[in-house]
């Protein structure tokens, strides 16, 4: 090993140099010259140490780890899979004993019986000594100068610190009544924005401006470097920078010239006579130095928080430091006293503000029940017949009302009541369909009105009380209900929270409870396992309509159920396979609420959902609505539910006891907006208000997004203008899919010819495919949320009958599209196996991980 040589030679080279510099500090530090026998007495065990530590450390860093090892294995060792710290250890034992180099010998050829040569370097290591001791003890001295002077200098500054500032001040106020005098006011830009050439918008005006810290954000029209992170950038010069590098300037040379004339006469001499040169203005500087930053960033925080005002008027007055602090005193007082009554003033509209936030939104939110002299509770699974029970008490009412949580349910129990021989009309908001002789009524939870009366009232799907964007119906509804009973249906979850509302009212609680058993099967499910009387479910409308068309093209019939498929089209989707025209059905979890079908088996397809904004595993309560689905009594006595894969977990999840309900969801109501009437006409403000007002405990305010970013729309527009604030804020809450940028526009424009007296504009019919279908039922059902809300019903029985349809278009076209669709790349297009796990091909796949290997590599 050439190299083990080389490092050898060096470590020798080293170890020398190391004894021979131990020699001369032990030699330097004694008055007397000692023998070379005392020096190898005291020292022998260190120096016989020197070789050993110079020698490991170096062979230790210099020898790579596969040299080591082979080193090491021609040695007998095992080297392979062995840490480089055990590595380390066997090497360096194998090494101490390796040629060691014998410091004594080589000492002792030095200076053994060569008394002239270890004179002559005790002579020279002691000198060497001598000379750095003095070094050393004239810094001590240097230091201590140093130290007295700065305590000095920190006494001048205490002692006249506010002098200090009233020179600042008189400065400030001079450059400043200048600038006002001389300079010119441009537009405010963004200061990065270099391309933007700066607009002259005159000169500056005192009364534009409370205090400095507002001035310095003007610009001076310059261009200038500043540092962000470490990193350099031009931007546009402002004010402050102007200021900040005056004062600090400034303050340098006034506090130069005040320690100059202050400094004791001995400091002077002592300071010359250690230095060798008089104390100056430059070494004074370099005194202040570290005392200047924090003097400066002191005195310009005091200065930015100074009335614009106050330092214009000081501007003329001569510097007369008596005169000066006199004016300081007065204009501090004076600025005390104007911040206390700003904060009185604060405070006195912060309490008005909460006064009105109480009045406003407070009373609106305590819960309480009105009206209703008796609730009759239906608490239990999905599938358990709570529906059927409380709709057979409002049949046998002489006036009834049903309250859905969707459209299709409404318009199921519409149908229901009518071929069981009660009248029943139907008021969605998409549609209103009056029946002869009605005193019963189907409709969505948002058409409820509290000031209606019915014998009794029934409640669907209690528990979306919690959704934060809708759940304020149901709550105004089992709070405000105007009925002699209503009827409550919830999932366990709900009991709780129905009950607290509820309070002290006369309560009958019914819970239920699945005659029907699920069993989850033990295998994970697979396609060739499919079977007749078994939903498919998954997430998303693309998904389903994929696998409905994998199995259509496997020879299965199919049914399907999504969430932007017209409720019409779900119907018959339904019936068909109610009837056994399909055998198969295949939805996302539309099917967990209010649809009773004939289902074998529950086959859940993803255990993930997308919730709008992230994708999460479903929640057991999901679970459970979803499979509850399975089973028929008399025709499936077992539901059965399976998953693709994590199957204990799933279960865990099915079987997992409901979390209770602790809070539900508050949205404006019309006695909001009545109360907020007096104080405010814009719904700008409003927005402002709901977001102050702390939702009260057990309660979460709804986000009113989509409010929100339809108002922004027409914010300041006529529109805005023309409109009451209760009617322009009905029409933001026209409940339609407000993700769709057609139906956005839409929306628009019907407002426009609403404030203009025209025509409503008609919905754009589009049906090229599926697709296109669906979008323009739901502009037709946006454009008659328009008409029934302006009472144009003649109108729109027409496009009823239009929507109607679309619908059997969409269904129709369901037949055919389905057997044209397969699985694609998203990137490339390419046809994809139905088994393929991802979005993407393989080829796709890897081609973009060797791009992100290479961008990462760069």
């Amino acid at each position: 090993m050439n190299q083990l040589e080389q490092i050898y030679n060096n470590a020798e080279v080293n170890t020398k140099i190391k004894i021979l510099e131990d020699v001369d500090r032990y030699l330097g530090s004694k008055e007397m010259m000692p023998s070379y026998k005392e020096y190898l007495s005291e020292r022998f065990h260190y120096i016989d140490q020197i070789w050993v530590n110079v020698w490991l450390n170096k062979i230790t860093v210099k020898i790579s780890k596969q040299e080591k090892k082979k080193y090491l294995s021609e040695k007998g060792y095992e080297t392979e899979n062995v840490d480089r710290k055990i590595i380390n250890h066997l090497f360096r034992t194998e090494m101490r004993d390796f040629q060691p180099f014998n410091t004594l010998d080589w000492l002792n050829d030095m200076f053994e019986s060569k008394n002239e040569d270890w004179a002559e370097r005790y002579a020279k290591a002691r000198a060497h000594y001598l000379q750095k001791a003095k070094e050393e003890e004239l810094q001590r001295k240097k230091y201590r100068i140093r130290e007295d002077i700065e305590e000095k200098i920190d006494e001048i500054i205490e002692r006249d610190y506010s002098l200090l500032y009233l020179h600042i001040r008189h400065m400030a106020s001079k450059q400043l009544a200048s600038d006002f005098k001389n300079k010119i006011r441009y537009l405010k830009v963004d200061t990065f924005a270099l391309e933007e050439k700066l607009e002259e918008t005159g000169s500056f005006d005192a009364d534009d401006y409370s205090i400095m810290g507002d001035f310095f954000e003007e610009l001076t029209g310059n261009i200038h470097k500043a540092l962000y992170w470490g990193k350099g950038y031009f931007e546009y010069e402002t004010f402050y920078y102007v200021y900040k590098n005056n004062l600090s300037g400034f303050l340098s040379d006034s506090l130069q010239t005040l320690v100059l004339q202050n400094l004791p006469h001995h400091l002077y001499d002592e300071y010359e006579e250690i230095y060798e040169k008089p104390l100056t203005g430059k070494s004074v500087k370099k005194l202040i130095a570290h005392i200047l930053q924090d003097l400066n960033d002191s005195f310009f925080e005091s200065i930015q928080e100074e009335y614009v005002k106050d330092l214009l008027k000081l501007a003329d007055i001569p510097f007369i430091p008596e005169v000066h602090k006199e004016l300081l005193e007065k204009d501090i007082a004076d600025r005390e006293r104007k911040k206390a009554e700003e904060q009185a003033e604060q405070q006195r509209k912060k309490e008005e503000e909460e006064r009105m936030l109480a009045y406003i939104f407070g009373q609106e939110y305590s819960p309480s029940v009105e009206r209703a002299k008796r609730y009759v509770l239906h608490i239990g699974e999905t599938n358990t017949g709570k529906t059927h029970h409380a709709l057979e008490g409002m049949k046998s009412a002489s006036s009834g009302m049903y309250l859905a949580p969707l459209r299709l349910l409404a318009l199921e129990v519409y149908d229901k009541l009518n071929r069981e021989a009660v009248p029943c009309s139907l008021k969605t908001g998409e549609e209103e369909k009056e029946v002869t002789g009605s005193e019963h009524l189907s409709c969505t939870v948002e058409m409820f009105y509290e000031k209606d009366y019915y014998d009794v009232i029934v409640i669907d799907e209690a528990q979306m009380i919690t959704d934060k964007d809708r759940g304020f119906s149901w709550y105004k509804a089992i709070t405000k209900a105007n009925a002699n009973e209503v009827h409550i249906i919830g999932s366990r979850s709900a009991k709780s929270m129905m009950l607290q509302l509820l309070g002290d009212a006369d309560i009958e609680l019914n819970e239920y409870s699945r005659d029907i058993p699920l069993e989850v099967e033990a295998k994970e499910f697979k396609f060739a396992h499919v079977r007749k009387g078994d939903a498919l479910i998954c997430f998303s409308r693309k998904r389903v309509l994929e696998t409905a068309s994998r199995l259509q093209q496997e020879g299965h019939s199919v049914s399907m159920i999504y969430g932007a498929m017209p409720p019409e089209t779900r119907k018959k989707q339904v019936q068909r396979f109610i009837k056994g025209e399909t055998s198969i059905i295949v939805s996302t979890d539309a099917i967990g609420m209010g649809l009773n079908l004939p289902i074998r088996r529950i086959v859940f397809l993803e255990n993930e959902k997308f919730d709008g904004t992230k994708r999460r595993t479903l929640t057991s309560q999901e679970v459970k609505q979803i499979a509850g689905r399975a089973g028929r009594k008399g025709l499936y006595n077992i539901g059965k539910v399976a998953f693709t894969k994590d199957i204990k977990r799933m279960m865990a999840l099915l079987e997992m006891e409901d979390a209770p309900v602790h809070s539900f969801a508050i949205a404006p109501t019309n006695t909001v907006f009545e109360r907020f009437q007096r104080y405010y006409r814009d719904l700008g403000t409003f927005f402002e208000l709901w977001d102050k007002f702390e939702s009260p405990r057990g309660t979460k305010k709804a986000a009113l997004t989509e409010e929100r970013d339809l108002y922004e729309r027409i914010r300041g527009t006529e529109i805005e203008a023309k409109l009451g604030l209760m009617d322009l804020y009905g029409f933001l809450h026209l409940p339609f899919s407000k993700k769709e940028h057609d139906l956005i526009r839409q929306w628009e424009e019907t407002m426009y010819a609403i404030i203009d007296g025209e025509e409503l504009p008609e919905p754009r019919i589009k049906n090229r495919n599926l697709e296109e279908l669906e979008l323009t039922y739901k502009a037709i059902g946006l454009h008659l949320l328009f008409l029934y809300r302006l009472d144009q019903k003649t109108e729109a029985l027409y496009w009823e009958r239009l929507r109607e349809e679309i619908s059997d278009h969409v269904h129709e076209r369901l037949k055919t599209d389905i057997t044209e669709l397969f699985r694609k790349c998203r990137k490339c297009g390419k046809k994809l196996p139905w088994e393929h796990e991802y979005q993407i091909c393989d080829e796709c796949h890897s081609s973009r991980s060797r791009r992100r290997y290479h961008y990462y590599k760069r």
